[in-house]
């Protein structure tokens, strides 16, 4: 009896883990405070790296900085197997968060993951084709998920849900609930030409009170637009993509990294937070200062998981030393932005010697 051939793949037997997949090599870029290096098997995945980081300024706390790898892979299509009628997605499977025996991660039901080691500055971001339908998550919910953790747990940076922007080197946080018009007057203060640190994500080291972040993108609501009264830069915003959040909400994704907009070159000095309030000031003052007790108390409320860190402790105790402000909505964002700017001026303006 003739003994049936076995079909092997070669490759399955002696590189099971495809460890000497080649990858595409990329050149370091400087982002958090550290040096990551992107290494791919897709052109398209190295593409959503060039996305989201290309072009932004390098944001180094010292000139020893980390270095970090991030291994991009994208997955084998699958065999064909039977035709199903299926419903299309309209958005990816959903994301979840996990942790154990020093990794952190997260993963989708298929086979995209990613998969994370703190200590050693290393990360695998594993993608399906499935997935790749949808770049703006697998850079925003997976890449840059990948990034930020890698940059705050390996360099002992806080991480915030806000905004930073600054002028001459010194820099506020911009905090609030949702409604409170953070991206609204992030706009207006890159049209007024304050420095931008970053709209929804900064990182903060806690020694120094210094804050980073990516200034790539800005999400902005249709109705934001009527606070802009420069028509080319409206025409500009509304060719912008527009990106829909898994919240149902969306919003144009304004690329920054343009001449007219002011990226701020190097991590800026924090010097207070400011919380943005929904309601109006009307006829009163729309700045008040906050008791340390009340802006520890909207800390925390606010910044759940950053309160949650070991740095926490080090950082509010700073942070408090310099004071928490209140700004209430006013006619206008210009209103607001100028109330930043004179909190970014107050201290430089004590400091000046008479001119006596």
């Amino acid at each position: 009896m003739t003994k049936k051939n076995r079909r092997v793949d070669p490759d399955i037997e002696s590189d099971p883990f495809a460890e000497r997949t080649p990858f595409l090599t990329r050149r370091a870029i400087n982002l958090l405070g550290g040096n990551f290096i992107f290494e791919s098997n897709s052109e398209e995945l190295l593409a959503l790296v060039d996305a989201a980081y290309a072009g932004l300024p390098d944001h180094l706390f010292s000139s020893a900085s980390k270095t970090f790898r991030v291994k991009l892979m994208l997955t084998p299509k699958p065999a064909p197997g039977p035709v199903r009628r299926a419903a299309r997605r309209m958005e990816p499977p959903p994301i979840s968060m996990l942790q154990g025996a020093g990794f952190l991660g997260s993963a989708t039901p298929s086979s995209t993951f990613v998969v994370l080691y703190p200590e050693k500055r290393a990360g695998l971001v594993s993608v399906s084709p499935e997935m790749l339908r949808f770049p703006y998550h697998v850079r925003y919910e997976l890449i840059e998920f990948a990034v930020f953790t890698l940059a705050c747990r390996a360099q002992g940076l806080v991480p915030l849900h806000g905004a930073c922007v600054g002028l001459d080197g010194r820099g506020i946080l911009l905090m609030g609930p949702s409604g409170s018009g953070k991206s609204t007057v992030a706009l207006q203060c890159l049209l007024e030409g304050l420095d931008f640190v970053s709209e929804d994500s900064v990182f903060v080291a806690p020694n120094s009170m210094r804050a980073t972040g990516t200034a790539n993108f800005l999400h902005i609501r249709a109705d934001s637009l009527r606070w802009v009264g420069r028509p080319r830069t409206c025409s500009m915003i509304r060719d912008s993509p527009v990106i829909r959040r898994r919240s149902g909400v969306e919003k144009f994704e304004v690329d920054l990294r343009r001449r007219e907009f002011r990226l701020a070159k190097a991590p800026l000095k924090i010097v207070g937070v400011v919380f943005l309030s929904p309601r109006l000031a009307g006829t009163g003052p729309q700045l008040r200062s906050l008791s340390a007790r009340d802006t520890l108390a909207r800390l925390k409320r606010e910044q759940a998981y950053g309160a949650s860190l070991p740095q926490w402790l080090a950082f509010s105790k700073k942070l408090l030393q310099l004071g928490g402000s209140e700004v209430l909505r006013g006619p206008h964002p210009s209103a607001s932005v100028e109330t930043l700017r004179s909190l970014l001026l107050k201290d430089v303006i004590k400091s000046r010697p008479s001119s006596e």
